[in-house]
């Protein structure tokens, strides 16, 4: 009887493991390369061209349209601004967002069967990345490709977001584009550095995610604050070609030649 036991017992077993949920294994060859340059475009540069927007052009705003027309007259005339544009943020934004569609396509949704936190952030995640996809999209299309040439008139820029964010349901749209964008960016922080090995160990883990959560709250409550500007606190922005008087005198700031 013993012996019977024993050898139906391996068998059995066996059996249980084979029905049983496959094991997580990472990537490995061309998809871990893949998946590891869509963590770090998420960072360097994506997350940066998100803190500089989201963080300190959303800081200027509050100020007023001068300070604001100064931020994006600096940018503006960066050295070599078009190819830093275009590689530095359209490109890793492009792959970064394509290529995060595509895990998301190809992994399995279980919130409903499995409803634990983990898999609430990984739904977030995504369902946030596609939001602020679409807004950065929206944002850059009206903002550097219709109307006036922000570049060239950078006193416009105020005014021009002031247009848009008047009409309720683009103020809304802007409203759950920046959450979304600040969600996404400050979670992703967690994600890459977990991902990476930066961060091990529950505690350690822990109080970093606590840390993202209020730099999200940071990033909220800014962009949030600078769309109020926008909207109410500054109901006549100034036109294009207009000149900023400041407590220093005029300057005009249109891109130097």
């Amino acid at each position: 009887m013993a012996s019977a036991a024993s050898s139906t017992a391996p068998g059995v077993r066996q059996n249980v493991i084979r029905q049983g949920v496959a094991p997580l294994r990472a990537g490995r060859g061309i998809s871990f390369v893949l998946r590891r340059l869509h963590s770090l475009t998420g960072i360097i540069p994506v997350g940066a061209f998100l803190f500089e927007h989201l963080l300190i052009s959303n800081s200027t705003a509050i100020s007023g349209p001068a300070a604001y027309a100064r931020q994006v007259s600096f940018l503006a005339n960066l050295p070599l601004v078009f190819f830093l544009e275009l590689f530095g943020i359209w490109i890793p934004i492009a792959y970064h967002a394509l290529y995060g569609f595509y895990i998301w396509y190809r992994g399995d949704g279980n919130v409903g069967e499995y409803p634990w936190s983990g898999n609430w952030m990984y739904t977030a995640q995504r369902w946030t990345g596609t939001i602020a996809f679409v807004y950065i999209l929206w944002h850059t299309w009206t903002m550097r490709f219709t109307g006036t040439d922000l570049h060239d008139n950078p006193m416009a820029s105020f005014g021009k977001v002031q247009a848009e964010v008047q009409h309720p349901l683009l103020l809304v749209f802007y409203v759950v584009g920046l959450i979304a964008a600040s969600w996404h960016f400050a979670y992703g922080i967690w994600l890459f550095a977990a991902k990476w090995g930066i961060v091990s160990g529950d505690k350690a883990q822990k109080g970093l995610l606590r840390l993202c959560v209020a730099f999200f709250l940071l990033l909220s409550v800014v962009g949030l604050v600078s769309l109020y500007t926008f909207e109410a606190r500054f109901p006549e922005a100034p036109s294009a070609g207009s000149t900023i008087v400041d407590t220093g005198g005029s300057a005009n700031l249109g891109r130097s030649q």
